[in-house]
């Protein structure tokens, strides 16, 4: 199909019309869309969150959010503790300051009271703007996933890992009533939240239609949808739209797909995750869009 091929609405694009063929649909023309499509190799600062950055509290959850490379703005270490002394050189040699306080001041911080003499700040995640999901995307095919209230932070963070490994442009997020970048998205992600736009933003039904308007086509993941991945087309400039882990896509989300997939499916268990689900559907627009660059 032609790159300039005018787009239909989502409600005649899912009944049938144009939806044959595994080929990748004609990209819609990126009205407005920048040129160059780099990927950027530091975190996305486009919209800090509020507030002074979450506390994470105990020995190992310090430990595992240094592991993954999550920034720490302080920590607070009980003073006169001395079993803490490896704590507290590797905060200080990851160049976190610490301040040695009372145990009872940790104590009012601790929201379970397990903190073992030892809580770190985070650093607030900021979060990248849509305008930095499309300018990323450049002119030509690219990849946006946006999540319709994923709320679980592993589920985001491997998500985010499975669209930087494919070459996305980023991740879309709900502000509200979804999973943020914590130090849960940190661990599963390997670090690819900081080398991928993540955008928070509050109305993820005005988000598709800006995407529409820079030549993305929208497809929704759901396992109510007629045609299985492999016929869909998941080429082009796509938005992959994932639904929540309970109920999946949203009715005002799911009007404004162009189309939908989903997983075949020959065994009995439960189908795979929303986070595996996406990886599968990530890679078949990788290998779409490296098929049509060979031909």
């Amino acid at each position: 199909m032609a790159k300039n091929q005018s787009r239909t609405s989502g409600r005649d694009a899912r009944g049938g019309a144009g939806r044959g063929g595994t080929g990748p649909r004609g990209t819609r023309q990126g009205a407005g869309s920048r040129g160059g499509g780099a990927r950027r190799s530091s975190r996305y600062g486009a919209s800090p969150v509020d507030g002074s950055g979450a506390w994470i509290e105990g020995r190992r959850a310090v430990a595992e959010a240094l592991e993954v490379g999550m920034p720490l703005r302080r920590a607070l270490v009980a003073d006169a503790d001395g079993s803490l002394a490896e704590v507290v050189r590797r905060l200080e040699g990851a160049g976190v300051p610490v301040e040695r306080v009372p145990r009872p001041r940790l104590d009012a911080l601790s929201s379970h009271g397990a903190h073992q003499g030892v809580v770190a700040q985070a650093s607030p995640f900021s979060y990248a703007g849509l305008a930095d999901v499309i300018e990323a995307a450049g002119d030509g095919d690219a990849l946006v996933v946006l999540l319709d209230h994923v709320t679980d932070q592993g589920n985001l963070g491997a998500i985010v890992r499975s669209a930087e490994v494919v070459g996305a442009a980023g991740v879309i997020i709900a502000k509200a009533r979804a999973a943020g970048v914590g130090v849960g998205a940190f661990k599963t992600s390997a670090g690819a939240v900081l080398h991928l736009p993540i955008a928070q933003v509050s109305n993820l039904a005005s988000a598709i239609e800006t995407l529409k308007e820079h030549g993305f086509w929208v497809c929704g993941a759901t396992e109510h949808a007629r045609d299985s991945v492999w016929d869909a087309p998941l080429g082009g400039r796509l938005c992959l739209v994932m639904g929540s882990e309970g109920s999946g896509i949203s009715r005002l989300v799911r009007d404004r797909c162009d189309f939908e997939c989903r997983l075949p499916q020959r065994g009995h268990v439960e189908s795979l995750n929303v986070a595996q689900a996406a990886t599968v559907m990530c890679y078949e627009w990788l290998r779409r869009t490296t098929a049509v660059e060979r031909a």
